[in-house]
């Protein structure tokens, strides 16, 4: 194999690895987006309103496209993660487990990170 083929393949595998969190969290979103959109009448919320529903659900599908593309995803990942925060917060109240919650809250930083790690770092006055 040659040097640059070889090259080729590793930077295709790098750019899928560091997409990988992201289109894993997305399958968390999109759907969870589109079930409030198209059955806003859920029973056993804390809020039972379908105007509160397709609401949430068109916040999340717009967070989700605004964490996709770089240029907007910091404040895509800060959409997320506020829904996220709320929805900790209504499972600790209903008594129902947040662990998994705070995990795809916490998969979310990590996949934005991972993306692109120097908007995490603070920048110094002299640079």
């Amino acid at each position: 194999m040659t040097e640059q083929k070889k090259a080729g393949i590793e930077k295709t595998l790098s750019r899928v690895l560091i997409w990988l969190p992201s289109l894993i969290i997305i399958l968390y979103y999109i759907p969870n987006a589109l079930d409030k959109l198209l059955d806003p009448n859920q029973t056993g919320k804390i809020v039972e309103n379908s105007a509160v529903m397709i609401t949430a659900g068109i916040f999340l599908l717009i967070a989700t496209g605004l964490f996709l593309y770089n240029k907007t995803m910091v404040i895509g990942t800060s959409m997320l993660v506020l829904y996220m925060i709320f929805i900790v917060l209504i499972h600790m109240y209903k008594g129902k487990p947040s662990e998994i919650v705070i995990l795809i809250l916490m998969s979310t930083i990590f996949a934005s990170y991972i993306r692109n790690p120097k908007l995490f770092h603070q920048q110094s006055k002299n640079d």
